[in-house]
């Protein structure tokens, strides 16, 4: 699969791979590969680039370098969450970082930035890998499927220590490799060159164990590369066999044709056997239950040829039968959905996985196999015999491993791999002993390799050995997060826990906490232990300045407000304003006390949203009915008086009625879905799929039609979708979470908003949206400790007052919830619920962006960023002008009338070519008492200055 460059739609051109230099080093059984790519920006602005590639199993990102200044600077190892966040703030301020992140399986995303107008960037990339045996050959293969013609490609490998000449072959056609000294060469240059396909090398390999060593700071490591017999052992096939056929839409890219040759062969060996079918997707279908009778698996496979590939993958979601004798599970592993355990199988149950993809989680897929005494098949139509081969009989079995003078062994894999064992460790003395044992044809055999300090040099040893471990910690990921975190960062890897970034200027390193490469070191300890103090009085202000919000709100919420006619509105004054239109100097400071937020001055006629006067104000669209769309939702009827948050007694709520505009788009397709039956809609929504498969809005619009028609369960599978787009998009993952809960699947959410919190650590929205979840699901307590992390913890300065708003949520949550909630570690001073008669929240997904709330009361005053708050005591949050929201309007007491709710698209500073911006708003009466109610909008804006009508409230007199 060539690498992808992430445009989102309405790019001017995208970003072109101007040049390609490709250079390899291959000794013995290992080889390092770089990568240089020149990427050019055609466009008028500059723009930040995201190049998507999946590497082939068994290679292991080791290195990265951007250019800054000229040459180029390596990159270094980071957490994963921190390298996203510093990437991103770096970003904001024009300066130059560049990113490499581990996505899932072996894919990988590259974030750089900036790419200039009219100009390049240069990133180099390294990768190492322990090549297969094809026979008595290594093979080394290099992808070369890299789009568009480009203007320079260059190609040199050179092999070293062959016992004979290579053999070259592929889309580059029949090139010979010249022998200059110990190393035969190949040198390939071309102009104006569309790269496709793949060059397949073949290197005569020894037939004797070898041992390579490298030293570094941590030790001696070393691997041992050990051939054995390449005889195998006809396994005896079970009576009853578990088939899991992952039908998610990542499957439609797998090579079914090479799937069902090597099924047909294996139904053919079993004979008469049942196979029990199950399809996993986003959840698991129904068990089918299929009679193979003299090898005819005809029914099953029509079955599987009429599978229809969507939602998103929940490899762990199903169960194990006691009668069934081994399990295939045909799948890439990419395993999105859900927060299930793998299954643990009986003692004597297999797993085989069957693997045609070429972007796949081989890793995972191999663990799994290799826990239960199975294993990995590697799949694909040029590969067939070998792959028949693998899952109907048995190599040479590991059994034992043990050494003496050497530590932290690691295997390869227990089976031998077409002929070869690999066994890497490090080496506590100069001389040490391997002590293997084999199972060979059904019988024992011990063999010992020495090892010596002395062996030849490699480079690649420990790169080796963080790749096995890796693999084995894979099975049970979540469990070992820390250790994968820790490899990454000794060995310098992107893994699922750590990226590596480049930064420009040495005081990001200091800044960031960001150990630099090498050259830099010294200069980076003299500024660290300037900036150490100053980080320590940040933490501690953090929860003053928290408290002094809080305190203000409260006095806000205390003070009673007329709710006669607002007085003859003043025109605002010339330095009201600032920049672009945005009213500025009426936003309330910290600063202020709570008698100056009691009483602005109304704005009439400003350059930003203007504040009609009553009698001029345009009346709105009248509102549609609530539809399925809406979720609706009661606030909990066993209210308990005894809550630990405090709370005024409140007088009765008044009636409030709350209609929404419904929200529909106008895309070619939905007419059609619209149009169709309720039986005949997906087919529908599936005809037009292949059309809009990298849209989320597609499958937003579809989801929403399928509810509206009564097909829930296809609707949130439709939803599962966005888990599939864009691995590891955090922003899609929101509005995932967020569909999910409109839908009234908080069970659903609550794992892809943790996986959101995984991913951006660094943002509150994370454990606010998850801490919400938590609350829809009824799991209080993890909900206000989510809530308080938003709290307790410093954020960027683009996030002002959020923690405001998270402890209005926190507060209702502990009144309402009707059971006790542990508060103790919380500060007591943030303990007070605030019921309101009116809330409305707007949040929204696109980083970098301004989206605006606008409420206009029935004075026809208008509460907005620039006026926030109103004659009747009205209340507007912090202005969000860098993404996300949440922007928030509350009202103690409404006066009776029409509150209309609008949203606006105030702009965005998004260095990628963006599309639209989904919003979802949140209209809330009786917040924080037992009647509260709440429905949900999701609607999206595409440019700047979209005003939409969401929806109003009427307060009864």
């Amino acid at each position: 699969m060539p690498p992808r460059l992430i445009i989102a739609n309405g790019a001017e051109e995208p970003i072109a791979l101007q040049s390609l230099h490709v250079s390899g080093e291959i000794s013995g059984g290992m080889a390092q590969t770089t990568v240089q790519m020149v990427f050019f920006n055609p466009n008028r602005r500059l723009l930040e680039g995201q190049l998507q590639f999946p590497l082939l199993d068994g290679q292991q990102i080791v290195g990265f370098s951007l250019d800054i200044e000229g040459r180029q600077r390596p990159a270094v190892p980071v957490e994963k969450a921190k390298g996203r966040q510093i990437f991103e703030a770096i970003e904001r301020r024009r300066v130059d970082p560049g990113l490499l992140e581990a996505t899932q399986g072996n894919n990988f995303k590259l974030r750089i930035y900036p790419i200039p107008a009219g100009g390049t960037r240069t990133v180099e990339i390294r990768y190492v890998e322990s090549l297969a045996r094809q026979g008595k050959n290594w093979q080394y293969r290099l992808p070369l499927a890299y789009g568009d013609r480009m203007r320079d490609f260059d190609l040199t490998l050179n092999v070293h220590g062959a016992m004979a000449a290579p053999q070259a072959s592929g889309s580059l056609g029949a090139i010979g490799l010249v022998r200059t000294g110990e190393q035969y060469q190949m040198h390939v240059n071309k102009s104006g060159f569309a790269a496709s396909g793949m060059l397949n090398l073949l290197i005569p390999a020894s037939e004797k164990p070898q041992t390579y060593t490298q030293v570094r700071e941590d030790g001696t490591w070393f691997v041992t590369e050990i051939p054995v017999a390449e005889t195998r052992t006809a396994r005896s096939l079970p009576k009853v066999i578990g088939l899991l056929w992952d039908s998610s839409g990542s499957g439609a890219a797998r090579d079914h044709d090479a799937e069902f040759t090597i099924l047909d062969r294996y139904f053919k060996a079993a004979g008469n056997a049942e196979v029990r079918l199950t399809r996993l997707r986003d959840r698991p279908e129904p068990e089918q239950s299929f009679h193979i009778v003299n090898g005819n698996w005809s029914a099953l496979r029509q079955i599987l040829q009429n599978t229809v590939y969507d939602g998103a993958s929940a490899l762990s979601d199903w169960k194990p039968e006691a009668d069934v004798g081994e399990y295939l599970l045909v799948s890439d592993g990419l395993s999105n959905y859900g927060n299930a355990a793998f299954p643990k199988l009986a003692a004597g149950q297999r797993l085989y996985a069957l693997n045609s993809a070429l972007a796949a989680d081989a890793s995972l897929l191999s663990a799994w196999a290799e826990n239960t005494g199975g294993r990995l098949i590697q799949v694909s139509a040029q590969t067939t015999a070998a792959a028949t081969q693998a899952l109907l009989s048995d190599a040479t079995h590991v059994e034992a491993l043990t050494a003496a003078g050497a530590s932290d062994l690691q295997i390869e894999s227990h089976d031998a791999k077409n002929g070869i064992l690999r066994i890497a460790g490090r080496l506590r003395n100069p001389e040490a002993q391997l002590t293997l044992t084999t199972r060979q044809n059904g019988r024992l055999l011990t063999t010992t390799i020495p090892l010596s300090a002395t062996a030849p040099a490699h480079p690649l040893a420990a790169y080796l050995w963080a790749g096995y471990r890796l693999r084995e910690l894979e099975g049970n990921r979540d469990v070992h997060r820390a250790e994968i975190r820790r490899i990454g960062q000794q060995f310098g890897l992107a893994t699922r826990e750590t990226s590596l970034i480049v930064l420009e200027r040495l005081d990001d390193y200091v800044r960031y906490d960001v150990a630099p490469p090498q050259e830099y070191q010294a200069a980076f300890n003299q500024l660290k232990k300037l900036r150490d103090g100053d980080l320590r009085q940040t933490r501690s202000r953090h929860m003053e300045n928290v408290l002094q919000q809080f305190q203000r709100k409260i006095a806000w919420w205390e003070k009673d407000f007329s709710k006669d006619d607002m007085p003859k509105p003043k025109k605002a004054t010339p330095d009201a304003l600032s920049g672009a239109g945005r009213v500025r100097s009426i936003i309330p400071s910290a600063a202020m006390t709570a008698p100056e937020l009691a009483s602005p001055a109304p704005v009439s006629a400003v350059a930003a949203p203007v504040i009609a006067p009553p009698a001029a104000a345009e009346p709105p669209p009248a509102p549609a009915p609530v539809t399925s769309r809406q979720r609706f939702s009661e606030g909990a009827a066993n209210y308990s008086a005894k809550s630990v948050a405090s709370s005024d007694a409140a007088p009765a709520m008044p009636e409030i009625s709350v209609a929404l505009q419904k929200w529909s788009a106008n895309a070619p397709y939905i007419d059609r879905l619209k149009a169709a039956s309720a039986d005949t809609v997906y087919a529908i929504y599936l005809d037009e799929k292949p059309s809009y498969a990298n849209s989320s809005a597609f499958f937003l619009d579809a989801a929403d039609v399928l509810l509206e028609k009564g097909q829930r369960d296809l609707a949130l599978r439709v939803l599962s979708n966005l888990a599939e787009m864009d691995l590891e998009n955090r922003a899609v993952l929101r509005i995932l979470g967020y569909r999910l809960l409109q839908a009234g699947a908080p069970q659903l959410a609550i794992p892809v908003f943790e996986k959101v919190r995984q991913l951006a650590e660094e943002e509150p929205q994370s454990f606010r949206d998850l801490g919400l979840a938590y609350a829809a699901n009824q799991q209080y307590q993890q909900a206000i400790d989510q809530l308080y992390e938003v709290v307790q913890r410093p954020w960027d300065a683009r996030f002002p007052e959020i923690e405001t708003i998270a402890l209005a949520e926190l507060n209702q949550i502990v009144a309402t919830a009707g059971v006790a909630l542990d508060t103790s570690r919380m500060d007591p001073r943030f303990l007070k619920n605030m019921p309101l008669d009116l809330r409305v929240v707007m949040t929204w997904d696109a980083d970098n962006s301004d989206m605006d709330l606008w409420v206009t009361d029935p004075n026809g005053e208008k509460c907005f960023y620039g006026y926030p708050l109103t004659h009747q005591g009205g209340r507007m949050s912090r202005d969000f002008t860098q993404g996300y929201g949440p922007e928030e309007f509350s009202l103690r007491k409404a006066k009776p009338g029409k509150y209309k709710i609008e949203a606006n698209y105030f702009g965005n500073s998004q260095q990628l070519i963006a599309g639209d911006t989904t919003l979802q708003v949140k209209l809330t009466t009786a917040f924080g008492t037992p009647q509260q109610k709440e429905q949900m909008v999701t609607l999206r804006l595409k440019d700047r200055q979209d005003t939409v009508f969401v929806g109003e409230f009427d307060v009864a007199p």
